[in-house]
């Protein structure tokens, strides 16, 4: 017994002092790291050759992007059915948006008749008004009073302001600041808001590695006065997440008609693919390996 306990003795002291634990860790995250890298390089090989497969059914390259890119992005555009009601005019007259400046981008676009008035017109996201949809969107997401804004990451380290969703607007008569989480435009009960914060915190765009419930870019805030707009609506948790990722598909179209590409080979078609599992696709087509929603 004695020599056994004695060999256990030198077997701990080798581990101990031949291999420290910092270096014990070290192999682990990088395995971990290798694993994940592994991972995306088989899928990205795997939508490569989806292309490839796709490739051989259509007569050349550009006809393969005008198939992919109409089930991703419809002529027609995408229309969701939550009305605008009197939001545009609201963030006007919050200072969130200043109509003059909204022309000098935007022109006599159909669009800004929202800013004006009440309208039960659908709101509608098409290749051609996509800028105009993302910065509404935006400004609300900013303007609206928000626990997601005021209690969430946005607020934990004091730097609210020099984020690129606040810094970054200034389309508005008032700063980023000014506006930001300052008026009540859409009336949301407790509840509501932790069903805001439960769907916010489960979108992502490819822009960012953030999630909704971290609103630091343009689309992460436009994202969010969706969700807000959306549940106050009553929608399903599952219309929402459909109507974003039709949103985030006119905002980034490269990345989704490669999205659309993968599941192609797969066997779904666009329209059948689950839009609450698609951040799991951006995180393998952006080389960053997934955590969150890996299940």
């Amino acid at each position: 017994m004695e020599p056994l306990l004695n060999d256990m003795k030198k077997k701990k002291f080798f581990l101990e002092k031949v291999v420290p634990l910092w270096l014990l860790i070290v192999i682990v995250i990088n395995a971990t790291l290798l694993s994940g890298f592994i991972q995306y390089y088989l899928m990205k090989k795997e939508l490569n050759n989806a292309f490839v497969k796709l490739a051989k059914t259509t007569k050349d390259p550009n006809e393969l992007v005008q198939i992919l890119k109409q089930e991703v992005l419809p002529q027609k555009g995408y229309a969701t059915s939550l009305k605008w009601k009197d939001l545009g005019k609201q963030l006007v007259e919050a200072g969130a948006i200043d109509k003059k400046k909204y022309e000098e981008i935007f022109g006599n676009e159909t669009d800004m008749k929202y800013l004006d008035s009440n309208s039960n017109d659908n709101m509608v996201i098409n290749e051609k008004n996509s800028r105009f949809m993302v910065n509404t969107l935006w400004a609300l997401g900013l303007t609206n009073k928000s626990k997601v804004l005021d209690e969430g990451p946005m607020k934990e380290n004091g730097d609210t302001a020099n984020f690129a969703s606040t810094g970054g607007w200034t389309l508005g008569t008032k700063s980023a600041m000014e506006v930001y989480s300052s008026k009540v435009i859409i009336p949301l009960t407790d509840k509501q808001q932790e069903l805001v914060k439960k769907i916010a915190e489960n979108v992502f765009r490819p822009c960012c590695n953030n999630s909704t419930a971290f609103p630091d870019c343009n689309h992460g805030m436009a994202a969010l006065g969706y969700i807000e707009w959306a549940v106050y609506n009553n929608l399903s948790e599952k219309q929402i997440y459909k109507d974003l990722l039709a949103f985030d598909s006119f905002w980034f179209p490269q990345n989704y008609v490669e999205i659309a590409a993968y599941f192609d080979k797969q066997g779904t078609k666009w329209k059948n693919v689950d839009a609450k599992l698609h951040p799991l696709y951006l995180n393998w087509l952006s080389a960053k390996p997934c955590s969150h929603l890996c299940l």
